[in-house]
């Protein structure tokens, strides 16, 4: 009988191991249900921690954006508007109010009232939108030294004008009550008259260079356009709507990698593909925001139906197992960033609360993005990790080394809409972890765990 030699170092070791340790093995313990080192909360969130991250949120914005007029000599509040002649200009804060990243804010208080139940919400939003509706009603341009409020006076770029324009709308359905027609009406004329567009009508700019199409452009109109067919009934913002995402994909979506590309100038002869998360994450957004109000009889919705499922699929191939999405989607050395992965979160989220997608195929990939961005949102209500304002370009160093800022204004409409839409999810469905991984829990199915 041939005999074994164990080393005396190797005996010497298992002698030192206490019985509890020496017996953890395949044999005495289901090895599968040890707990891994999860770099983000590995559990099925709560509706009230989730809440909690609103609040925070709230807070931070209450106290740090515009809530008033003051005289811009004296920097006096100014509560009787109908003076009006007088130099104004918004009072103190960190946030311009008129931007197109305010206009996503307004909105994600607006939805974060309704998931909660908490009307001081939509009271953020409608306090600073009857703001600047008292200033366009009451005042002339030569009194306002706010060049914030010039601009959303005369939109010079589509910034200027699509989401504060989808923004306020959707307040006036909720009950607002400031006089916003003259500027709703001021946006989608900008909007669909002035912008500059291709002979085929896409929406595009001059720069950086002529005839470029910025993937931005389709949230920065998209939503409003179809706000307005809704508004008005006039299925001529529907067709200009539908037509916009169509006209981007064909040029710049990666059917084979289900992403989009940043940019696309019209004479370049090949077009370099950088695909920029928080890009992504505004055509995602508008393909759901869309869906969401066009008649489902329009010759367009099956064919911006399947776009959104495709870009879905392709997104969620990219999540990072932090549950972030990087900077540039495709490379896995470019920073996570904030607020692309609460834009990806909250538009999966929605369109599995809208039966666009499969809830048990991507419910899974929300959870954990929504973990990802609470893990962001600091003790203060700022939320960190978020992409400074980025032009377009075509190199890779660009996009690697922007900077990040807990001022940028990018990343707080997103996370508030993302945690809201995340709490509709929670109502209308319960999630367990089964064999340890998070799954959708199925009425009336026992599922027990494989070992």
């Amino acid at each position: 009988m041939k005999q074994y030699h164990i080393p005396v170092v190797a005996l010497l070791f298992l002698g030192s191991l206490s019985p509890s340790i020496a017996q953890t093995n395949d044999a005495t313990t289901p090895l599968h249900m040890m707990q891994p080192d999860y770099p983000t909360p590995y559990v099925v969130p709560q509706k009230e921690n989730i809440k909690a991250v609103l609040d925070r949120v709230y807070n931070f914005l209450d106290k740090n954006s515009a809530s008033k007029i003051v005289n811009a000599t004296t920097k006096a509040e100014i509560t009787n508007y109908k003076k009006g002649n007088e130099d104004i200009m918004f009072g103190p804060g960190s946030f311009r109010l008129t931007s197109y990243e305010w206009g996503v804010t307004y909105a994600g208080m607006l939805l974060a009232s309704k998931a909660t139940g908490e009307k001081y919400f939509a009271d953020y939003s409608n306090k600073r939108i009857q703001l600047i509706a008292d200033i366009a009603e009451n005042y002339k341009e030569k009194n306002i030294k706010d060049d914030a409020m010039l601009k959303t006076l005369h939109p010079q770029a589509l910034d200027f004008a699509g989401a504060l324009c989808a923004a306020f709308i959707k307040a006036k359905a909720d009950g607002l009550k400031a006089n916003v027609d003259p500027l709703i009406n001021n946006y989608i004329d900008f909007i669909s008259n002035k912008q500059f567009r291709f002979a085929d009508g896409t929406l595009a700019r001059n720069r950086p260079h002529d005839n470029t199409l910025w993937l931005d452009d389709m949230f920065m109109s998209v939503p409003a356009l179809a706000q307005m067919g809704k508004y008005t009934g006039n299925v001529k913002y529907f067709d200009d709507a539908v037509k916009q995402v169509n006209q981007f994909s064909s040029r710049m979506f990666n059917k084979e990698k289900g992403i989009y590309m940043h940019g696309w100038v019209q004479s370049m002869k090949d077009h370099p593909e950088f695909h920029w998360g928080r890009a992504n994450g505004w055509a995602v957004m508008t393909m759901v925001e869309l869906l969401e109000v066009l008649p489902k009889d329009h010759p367009g919705y099956a064919g911006v139906l399947a776009q959104l499922q495709a870009h879905i699929k392709g997104l969620v191939k990219y999540q990072d197992g932090t549950g972030f999405w990087h900077q540039l989607l495709d490379k896995n050395d470019t920073y996570l960033e904030t607020s692309a992965t609460a834009i990806y979160t909250y538009s999966i989220a929605r369109a599995i609360n809208r039966g666009y997608v499969d809830k048990m195929t991507y419910a899974p990939a929300v959870l954990l993005g929504w973990n990802a961005v609470a893990t962001k949102v600091n003790d203060k209500g700022q939320v960190e990790g978020t992409c400074v304002g980025t032009g377009m370009a075509f190199d890779p160093a660009f996009y690697y080394y922007r900077p990040i800022n807990v001022f940028a204004a990018h990343g707080y409409g997103p996370v508030l809409l993302a945690g809201a839409e995340v709490i509709l999810l929670l109502k209308d469905n319960q999630f367990e972890l089964n064999d340890s991984s998070i799954q959708l829990k199925v009425p009336g199915k026992n599922n027990q765990p494989n070992e």
